[in-house]
């Protein structure tokens, strides 16, 4: 298993006991889950019209179909598409001539989304097992592609770059929502707790336009920030990973009072932002 794949499972791993409750000091726990939906650009609208164990099973840092121009009729991807609440909002607006389509490499997480579609009752939406670095999707078949602070996870973000490119129609678009960061210490950047919330993969502002731009898309702007400061930020990490007692639990993961100084240290060099980019006609 080389560098990229070891990730993937780790990530994979600790999004696996998020959705099932397993235990263990990776497993959410510290702020309740759903928490982070409420806080993250969704209307009420939005949350009370959708399964509530979608709405709960929410990992995010924004709603990337907020003040989209997703119309009737569009197809929609979202890259990591969790327990299924950006599908299942994007099926709605596109109505029964469109598609939304979510990819998800976790099998439980997958499991969770059908278990949503199937509630909600909606035709037009599908979860499919894959990873974002090698979409299972057909080139330049799809209008936008959207997705909730997932690409951050990625060890390959130049590869998922490529294959946004790839998967869309000419004068398709994308917009997304996801977390950059600047100057992390190298501990930070070690840390398996923080980089299963998003933290400690998340590369700079600058960095995340010019992949987007080197994978051949135009018109890159950020549409939308919101920098973190330091409760912001302790919240946000508790409510995608648990942490674990001070003690250490001897797995890499951060310790209670080690997330609050962490917090403290990066709060102003974390923060969301939703990024808006097209492929050229």
């Amino acid at each position: 298993m080389n560098k990229s794949e070891k990730i993937r499972s780790e990530v994979s791993e600790t999004y696996s006991k998020a959705v099932t409750g397993g235990g263990g000091c990776c497993s959410p726990a510290a702020t309740p889950k759903g928490v982070v939906a409420k806080l993250a650009g969704y209307t009420r609208e939005d949350l009370e019209s959708l399964p509530p164990e979608a709405v709960i099973n929410s990992f995010g840092c924004g709603n990337p179909l907020a003040y989209s121009d997703v119309r009737e009729g569009d197809v929609v991807l979202d890259l990591g598409a969790g327990a299924g609440i950006d599908i299942l909002i994007a099926a709605k607006k596109v109505g029964p001539k469109g598609r939304a389509i979510g990819i998800d490499m976790t099998d439980e997480m997958i499991a969770k989304a059908n278990e949503n579609i199937l509630i909600s009752g909606l035709k037009n939406v599908e979860a499919r097992k894959g990873i974002i670095e090698k979409m299972p999707v057909e080139s330049a078949s799809v209008d936008w592609v959207i997705s909730n602070c997932v690409i951050n996870l990625s060890p390959e973000k130049d590869k998922v770059f490529a294959e946004i490119a790839r998967v869309l129609k000419p004068g398709g678009r994308m917009l997304v929502s996801d977390i950059v960061a600047t100057d992390l210490p190298d501990y930070v950047r070690r840390n398996k707790t923080l980089y299963c919330s998003c933290v400690a993969g998340a590369i700079s502002e600058v960095e995340y336009i010019q992949g987007l731009k080197n994978a051949g898309l135009v018109d890159v702007e950020v549409r939308e920030r919101l920098v973190y400061d330091k409760l912001q930020l302790k919240g946000f990490i508790q409510s995608e990973v648990k942490a674990g007692d001070d003690s250490g639990c001897g797995c890499g993961c951060a310790g209670e009072g080690e997330i609050g100084q962490i917090a403290k240290l990066l709060a102003g060099k974390v923060w969301s932002a939703k990024f808006y980019a097209r492929k050229g006609n």
